[in-house]
C-alpha cells in the first residue's frame, strides 16, 4: 500500500522537518521555515512556563502559511515533569503535529487526537515502532545513527527499510541529512519526508550564541562524540576541550544508581535536570564548560546564515 508523503500529511511544500532542539528552536525560526514551505517543531521545553508555551502557539497559529506546519516535541517520560501540563496547553491552542520523544506516547495520542492533532512517535527500532503502531500513531521519527543529539544505534538505509516492511506507518528520517542529494537518499530507501536539525543551529534566528553557533562552523564531523554524562541517555556533542576533560562516559556511581530500580526513576529525573541546565548555560552565555549538542552534520555548516537561505540550499 502507497504511504502518503509527508507534504500530503502536513499540507506543506516540500518534505522537511527543521527538528526540534533543545534550547535552539523559535518562534522566529518556525515562522521562517514556515515561510519556505517546510515544517518546524520546537522542544515544549525550551519554555519554561505554560504561559510562554501558550503565547509560542498563538504566536505561530497567527503566522501560519499555506504551505507550512507547525508542531511540538514532548518529553513523554518521568523525567519531564511538566509534560501533562504542555501537552495540555498544546491541545488547547491547537498545533498541526506532535513529536514524542523518550517514553510512551499512548497518552499524547489519545488526546491530541481529539483535538485533530497528529503524533509523530521518535523511533530507534523496530519494536518500539511496533509498540507505537498500535497505539495509532501518526507516523514514525526513525531515528538513525546519523542524527545529532539523542541517536540511534541502526543505519538509514536499514531502519527505514526494516520499519517500511514491517510497519503500516509513513516513516519520515531523522539523522544524516544536509544536502539535496542526501534528501532523495532517504526518500528512495522508502522514507516520506526528513528530519534536519544540526544544519539550524548556525541560523542568524537560532536561540543560542554566537559561539555555539561559530563552533557548528568550525568544528566538523570528526569533532562530534557521543557522551552518557548529560541526561542519563547518550546524546552526540562538539568534542570541546570541557568535554574531553570531564569524559564521556558514566561513573562508576551514575551507572550503580542507574541500575537500582527504586532510585532509578529519580536519578533520571535529577541528572536530567543537570545536564540539561548545564547545556543551558553553555548554549547562552560564554562559559568554560562549554556542552554544545550538535550531530556529524555540521560539517556541511560553512557560515551563519538566515534560516531561509538554509533552506534553499538543503532544496536545491
Amino acid at each position: 500500500m502507497q504511504k502518503p508523503t509527508l507534504q500530503e500529511i502536513l499540507n506543506i511544500k516540500h518534505p522537511i522537518i527543521m527538528a526540534p532542539m533543545f534550547l535552539v528552536s523559535n518562534v522566529a525560526m518556525s515562522i521562517a521555515g514556515m515561510k519556505k514551505g517546510v515544517a518546524a517543531c520546537i522542544p515544549a521545553l525550551n519554555y519554561r512556563t505554560l504561559e510562554e508555551l501558550r503565547a509560542a502557539c498563538k504566536q505561530l497559529k497567527a503566522a501560519k502559511t499555506d504551505n507550512g506546519a507547525f508542531g511540538f516535541n514532548l518529553i513523554v517520560s518521568k523525567s519531564n515533569p511538566k509534560f501533562e501540563g504542555q501537552l495540555e496547553v498544546i491541545c488547547e491552542e491547537g498545533a498541526d503535529f506532535i513529536i514524542t520523544s523518550l517514553g510512551s506516547p499512548k497518552t499524547t495520542i489519545l488526546a491530541a487526537h481529539k483535538v485533530g492533532i497528529k503524533v509523530f512517535c521518535d523511533v530507534v527500532n523496530l519494536e518500539h515502532a511496533k509498540k507505537v503502531e498500535v497505539l495509532k500513531a501518526d507516523a514514525l521519527i526513525a531515528v538513525n545513527n546519523e542524527a545529532g543529539g539523542h541517536r540511534g544505534n541502526i543505519a538509514p538505509q536499514k531502519l527505514i527499510q526494516e520499519l517500511n516492511e514491517n510497519t503500516s506507518l509513513p516513516v519520515i528520517s531523522a539523522g544524516g541529512v544536509a544536502t539535496k542529494k542526501d534528501i532523495d537518499k532517504m526518500l528512495s530507501y522508502g522514507a516520506v519526508g526528513v528530519s534536519v536539525g544540526s544544519l539550524f543551529i548556525a541560523s542568524t534566528e537560532s536561540s543560542v550564541s554566537e559561539a555555539y553557533k561559530q563552533a557548528c562552523v568550525d568544528y566538523n564531523a570528526d569533532d562530534i562524540v557521543m557522551t552518557e554524562k548529560i541526561s542519563g541517555t547518550p546524546c552526540t556533542v562538539i568534542n570541546t576541550p570541557y568535554v574531553q576533560k570531564i569524559g564521556t562516559k558514566e561513573s562508576w556511581l551514575e551507572n550503580l544508581l542507574n541500575k537500582n530500580k527504586s532510585l532509578k526513576k529519580w536519578v533520571k529525573m535529577i541528572r536530567f535536570s543537570i545536564g540539561m541546565n548545564a547545556v543551558t548555560k553553555a548554549a547562552n552565555s560564554a562559559t568554560y564548560k562549554t556542552v554544545w549538542v550538535a550531530g556529524p552534520s555540521i560539517s556541511h555548516t560553512k557560515a551563519i546564515l538566515p534560516v531561509a537561505k538554509i533552506i534553499d540550499k538543503l532544496i536545491k
